[in-house]
């Protein structure tokens, strides 16, 4: 419901003006665990018990939305503190004096209002980033579907959507402060919000030409998408492997049909990279003159060996031309972080052994036709940065290869998918989603979202494939944000840092008066 998305940080902000410093954060935080224990629900899909207890991911779901929860805490503590028209001795522990904000002038209003925008960027920003990141659920992707409105991504990423819903979210929560503490003045809420609607109605007039200037495609490539719908459970199991691969080649063999250039396999396709199963996939390339790319797991041989979860491209000779390594590993799904030093750690996971993250991205360059894509393995498509840099000049579209079996049948599927749409427009390129069990799709370079796999009952789950012809420019120019990437969302956070630092330093001065 992105209609929401832009009264929900105005109503979060409001409850935490009314009242002081510690209350505020504690407001703050309590709507963001709200938010996310609602949003990452999913997360109590995993079919994942701790030695026989189910209590894996509802601990996992608990810790995480708690720690996800501290960001919209942290500011809305933050604008609290900044709040213009108090004294520095109300903001310890009473509430904010909203008459005397609304007697300051128009132009301290209107710079607070856009602080709030800049502070909530950069603690977005922070959450992508700290501790490997955690990207999910953005604000702005909530648009996801407004798509005028989300082209102002290919100059600020998926930063600049967020910035402008809370710009003009605030906007009305001080038109609403200055319409009820001065009600003698009716035109009070709507010069607070004309500002931000004024940079909204900008954007999308922007957008709406870029939309429009878009140039017709070279040439079409046509690709496979198989979805074979492989339960984790059965993932697990090495007894399912022979029927999983024969589900997997079956379909494969059906797609041929309708004569795709490139066959794709999600992650989690493959069971294992043997002779066997090299041999099979090699002599469907061969007979069939066909391209394939697929995930399985590579192994470096050093000692000790290193295990990588992998994406590769098969010729039309059955020969392997790339390889490419995830370097975006799952926390506790792919890797367990001070495993050497605290091993214990290794029995609150699923997994048996951990994978090693990859260096580079890597461009898979298919030679009939003439096309190059790169792949994002897993939910590396939801990192801004990591998305920027799979894209080169001749980058012809993005390829996402993932398994959202792990989490049933749920918003999870749609909540990646969101972030592959903001991706595809941030890099004006493509983006396709080869999945085992939902959503199959591909994602134009505006960001809309094309062709959908839909089994025989028009569901997004079940087995089956998706024959699409995707588009190919031979030239097409770099947007803005992967010329330069993320100066928009680090210059928003620099801001938050220096306003942090400045609190805290007048905290630590106010705290040790001198004589």
């Amino acid at each position: 419901m992105p209609g929401l998305a832009w009264v929900a940080p105005g109503l979060l902000l409001f409850t935490g003006l009314g009242t002081g410093g510690r209350r505020a954060f504690c407001l703050g935080f309590v709507g963001g665990l709200a938010h996310f224990l609602s949003s990452l629900s999913w997360l109590l899909n995993i079919p994942y018990t701790w030695h026989g207890v189910p209590i894996g991911p509802g601990a996992a779901w608990l810790a995480l939305s708690a720690y996800c929860a501290l960001f919209p805490a942290m500011w809305v503590w933050l604008c609290w503190k900044i709040f213009p028209g108090s004294s520095s001795a109300e903001r310890e522990e009473e509430a904010l004096n909203f008459k005397t904000y609304v007697a300051t002038s128009w132009t301290n209003r209107a710079f607070w209002c856009v602080l709030c925008a800049v502070t909530w960027t950069g603690i977005e920003m922070f959450r992508g980033w700290f501790l490997t990141g955690f990207p999910w659920n953005f604000l702005g992707a909530s648009q996801f579907k407004i798509i005028p409105l989300i082209q102002i991504a290919s100059i600020t990423g998926i930063y600049g959507v967020s910035f402008l819903i809370v710009w003009l979210s605030a906007g009305i929560v001080s038109g609403a402060i200055s319409l009820f503490n001065k009600p003698q003045n009716k035109m009070a809420i709507w010069s607070e919000v004309a500002l931000p609607a004024a940079a909204v109605v900008a954007v999308v007039l922007f957008g709406s030409g870029k939309i429009r200037s878009a140039a017709a495609p070279d040439h079409m490539v046509r690709l496979a998408l198989i979805q074979p719908s492989i339960p984790q459970t059965v993932i697990w199991d090495a007894a399912g492997d022979a029927p999983r691969f024969q589900k997997v080649l079956s379909l494969s063999q059906q797609s041929l049909a309708s004569k795709p250039d490139i066959i794709v396999w999600p992650e989690s396709a493959l069971p294992a990279w043997t002779s066997e199963t090299a041999s099979a996939i090699a002599g469907l390339a061969t007979s069939n003159n066909v391209s394939i790319i697929l995930c399985s797991d590579d192994v470096d041989q050093t000692q000790p060996p290193k295990y990588y979860n992998a994406a590769f491209l098969l010729s039309p000779e059955g020969m392997v031309k790339e390889v490419y390594h995830k370097r975006r590993l799952v926390i506790f799904g792919e890797y367990v972080p001070l495993s050497d030093w605290l091993p214990f750690l290794k029995w609150l996971t699923p997994i048996e052994g951990q994978f090693t993250p990859g260096v580079r991205p890597v461009q898979f360059h298919v030679q009939n036709p003439d096309v190059k894509t790169s792949v994002l393995i897993c939910f590396e498509d939801m990192f801004p940065a990591e998305g920027r840099q799979h894209v080169e000049d001749d980058t012809d579209f993005l390829l996402n290869l993932t398994n959202d079996g792990w989490f049933g049948r749920g918003a999870e599927q749609w909540q990646q998918a969101m972030g592959g749409v903001f991706r595809a427009v941030e890099n004006g390129v493509p983006l396709v989603r080869c999945t085992n069990d939902g959503l199959t799709c591909w994602i134009d370079s505006d960001g809309r979202i094309r062709e959908v796999f839909r089994d025989a009952e028009s569901k997004i789950y079940g087995e089956g494939y998706l024959v699409t012809e995707i588009p190919v420019h031979k030239k097409h120019e770099r947007t803005i944000y992967n010329h330069y990437g993320d100066v928009f969302g680090w210059s928003c956070f620099g801001v938050t840092a220096l306003f942090v630092c400045s609190s805290v330093r007048r905290r630590g001065t106010a705290s040790h008066p001198t004589a």
